[in-house]
């Protein structure tokens, strides 16, 4: 019998924050009609693909992801539409896994990482090592072992009678660690958890906890590190459960006209397509580079409502700034004049 048991503590924080979002969801659930649930929808995917894959660098934002879900051509490197073309793929068919089949999750990958990698859909056959940048955190166990480790990771998700919200941040931990193919781990780790949660309540399956896990990419990757080092995937749960609660109450927020300062609220009615620091600061007559670097753009950009055109160079003097799609949706939700002069 196979009684593989994943090593974690369930501390009473973890317990606290389950019952947190236990309570978020029930409100949620009733709060969002059909329509809503339609309208966010699609806002959602976008984000989690956006975010999930600039986590593994690909840097065409919210809006070119938009533009190629709707069909329309984009300039970029084709590595990268790709992946993109991919994701939205893989988040279009995932109702139809089911996520306790080994065979349906190397199926998805084979979705995932088509035209990408030779080896799609297939265990490794080589090493291979958890990366931050060019820091390794954690070197991966053995490709003979992969099969062994893979198949009692679902034997005990099959059995497992912990809360679906513990058993899906388990088991995103254990497949980081396993590392199980050679490439895209990352993305598939999050899918499925984001699959598992699904199956426990369906407004996961739209839910973008990939693009605040993109926010907090750094303490994502400190969380694995934290909980391989101490051989207990806590730290890592405590993370994921923090990151869900988030996602609900970012979903929330949009429902019950979000707060928006009047300074960050100035900057939205500012933009006219992509546009550089020196022009918005033109558009809203402020000299003061300081000022409005802390009071209008670091918080219309920590709260998701911007985004930079050139992601992965922060300080890039070519840098420019758009409307994130969830800006967009909220210009179009209150309207000009109902944001704060």
């Amino acid at each position: 019998m196979n009684d593989y048991q994943p090593p974690f503590t369930l501390t009473s924080e973890i317990v606290s924050r389950v019952a947190e979002i236990g309570e978020l969801v029930g409100r949620l659930a009733v709060q969002l009609d059909r329509d809503s649930q339609l309208r966010l929808r699609r806002i959602n995917r976008i984000r989690s693909v956006a975010g999930s894959l600039a986590i593994e660098g690909n840097t065409l934002g919210e809006e070119r992801i938009t533009a190629i879900l709707d069909g329309r051509r984009v300039i970029a490197p084709p590595r990268e539409i790709q992946e993109a073309r991919n994701a939205l793929a893989a988040y279009e068919q995932m109702g139809g896994w089911n996520p306790r089949r080994e065979a349906d999750l190397l199926a998805a990958h084979r979705v995932l990482m088509r035209g990408l990698l030779d080896s799609a859909g297939a265990y490794r056959r080589g090493g291979v090592g958890v990366m931050a940048g060019q820091a390794v955190l954690h070197m991966a166990p053995p490709a003979g072992q992969v099969p062994r480790l893979m198949a009692d990771l679902f034997a005990w998700l099959a059995r497992t009678p912990d809360h679906p919200l513990i058993a899906s941040s388990v088991f995103h931990y254990e497949f980081e660690f396993i590392h199980p193919f050679a490439d895209g781990n990352g993305r598939m780790g999050r899918l499925w958890q984001t699959l598992l949660l699904s199956r426990w309540q369906p407004l996961f399956a739209h839910l973008p906890v990939e693009s605040l896990i993109h926010r907090h990419q750094e303490a994502y990757y400190r969380a694995i590190q934290v909980s391989t080092e101490g051989t207990d995937s806590a730290p890592f749960i405590g993370f994921m459960l923090d990151r869900i609660r988030d996602a609900l109450l970012d979903t929330a927020s949009p429902q019950v006209a979000p707060q928006v300062s009047p300074q960050v609220a100035a900057l939205l009615r500012a933009f006219r397509g992509e546009m550089s620091r020196e022009d918005l600061q033109a558009a809203l007559g402020l000299a003061d580079r300081k000022s409005f670097r802390q009071r209008y753009l670091l918080p219309a950009l920590e709260s998701g409502w911007i985004e930079m055109t050139l992601a992965d160079k922060p300080h890039s003097r070519l840098q420019k700034y758009r409307l994130s799609e969830r800006g967009r949706a909220l210009s179009a939700t209150l309207g000009a004049d109902a944001l704060p002069p």
